[in-house]
């Protein structure tokens, strides 16, 4: 299949575009002003029910929805547009609108590496074993998804970017930190790359000498929205051999798949794009986070994580959307996240309760709802880190005042009665640095 892009200046030359209401399409315009929005003929062939749009997850999940911006932003853009402003005007306000979207949850600018003094750009390096790298040439995807919390990377506002393209830093920082790991190539979408830029990077990772690097990882989208890469992409092949290259050298490849619907298993693209993965030796592991309108039930999560299993992938995490972009519209408040997730783990067998969740990728590390309990008699959520940026705060539980308005670890309070959570006066003195 040819790879065909629609963006907020084309999408409307989609054949099925015209079952969408005028009123619909307006609100595509308008958020799209703010929240990068890109699609493709696969997703839009392939994967949407265009007879129920409006409720259909893919569609969701690729075309902006009204809901996504707080009403009175909405608003602000609508204006302008209806007064045909000035192209750099709505610029303008759309970036004031995203300086207000908490553009870099998770105290991201605080995860950059130091390199002979000089902070990497491109990298994050927030927990011992893993560091993060962000090639240049991957930040875009061949499709954005819409509650994504890296859309910073996709609206032109180069100062919000995480990029580099200096592979020989990373490697110099890795080998002076012995206890990385795990090296996560990540983006956007590092398989947007071509085939002789991932390898020309793959290259050098291998030929150097870095033996305590064990696993590549690469983080992507291209099985759910475009599996043709691997398929009928003129370097598709060459993609796979490099795969086949990192096992072959004796490192561990992980492939960290994002699938957010049972939709995206379904077609038989994805199933021989997955079979072909997986003959190169990498394994596949899948994750995606917790999304009101998309995914938000226990019977879906229960039937993707099986269709995952029958494929041959590892359930690895469910994530609660994170405090950034269109929250409000996608998030699923704790103590539903939990419900959903305990219900959908009682409806599989032992194979997919590899999957960890819901979790929360916050400021202090990964942070996970274990459940709601009574202790004291004091209803409370039990919550623990799954990685910390201090790796001592791992699987300690602790404990949260039961909220059913929270939706992220900044709405909590500690219970008991304690006027901070244990790690909180350590995290403070890390953040200074």
């Amino acid at each position: 299949m040819k790879y065909q892009i629609y963006t907020a200046r084309n999408y409307k030359q989609i054949a099925q575009i015209e079952k969408v209401s005028e009123a619909d399409l307006r609100s595509i315009d308008i958020v799209a002003h703010v929240l990068p929005f890109k699609t493709n003929n696969y997703v839009v062939d392939e994967l949407i029910d265009w007879d129920n749009y409006k409720n259909d997850p893919i569609f969701i999940l690729n075309f902006p929805q009204k809901g996504m911006l707080k009403p009175e932003h909405y608003q602000s853009i609508a204006r302008l547009l209806d007064q045909n402003a000035d192209e750099s005007v709505i610029k303008e306000a759309a970036n004031t609108i995203r300086r207000q979207l908490n553009p870099h949850p998770a105290g991201q600018t605080h995860n950059l590496p130091v390199l002979a003094g000089e902070k990497l750009s491109g990298a994050q390096h927030k927990y011992n074993e893993t560091m993060l790298f962000f090639p240049t040439q991957g930040q875009t995807c061949h499709a954005y998804c819409t509650f994504c919390f890296r859309w910073p990377q996709f609206t032109g506002m180069d100062n919000m970017k995480f990029a580099m393209k200096e592979i020989e830093n990373i490697i110099a920082y890795i080998r002076q930190h012995t206890e990385i790991t795990d090296l996560l190539i990540t983006g956007g979408d590092p398989m947007v790359m071509k085939a002789s830029v991932l390898d020309a990077y793959i290259s050098q990772l291998l030929e150097a000498d870095l033996p305590h690097l064990q696993t590549i990882r690469i983080g992507s989208k291209s099985l759910a929205f475009w599996p043709y890469r691997y398929l009928t992409d003129p370097d598709a092949e060459d993609i796979l051999n490099i795969f086949k290259k990192i096992t072959d050298a004796g490192k561990s490849l992980a492939f960290m798949a994002h699938f957010n619907h049972p939709k995206e298993l379904s077609t038989a693209a994805v199933k021989a794009a997955i079979e072909k993965i997986r003959r190169t030796g990498a394994q596949i592991r899948t994750q995606s986070p917790l999304l009101n309108h998309i995914n938000a039930s226990a019977n879906i999560w229960a039937e993707m994580w099986k269709k995952q299993v029958n494929l041959g992938l590892i359930p690895y995490y469910m994530f609660i959307a994170r405090d950034t972009g269109a929250q409000e519209y996608f998030g699923v408040s704790l103590s539903r996240s939990w419900d959903i997730f305990r219900r959908a783990y009682t409806k599989v067998s032992g194979i997919a309760r590899t999957v960890r969740g819901p979790s929360m990728s916050c400021t202090p590390g990964k942070v996970r709802v274990i459940g709601v309990s009574e202790v004291h008699g004091e209803k409370v959520f039990v919550l623990e880190f799954i990685q910390g940026r201090n790796s001592e705060w791992v699987a300690r539980p602790f404990f949260a005042q039961y909220d059913t308005e929270a939706f992220w670890m900044s709405d909590l309070k500690p219970a008991f009665g304690k006027k901070e959570f244990f790690y909180e006066e350590e995290l403070a003195e890390i953040m200074l640095d």
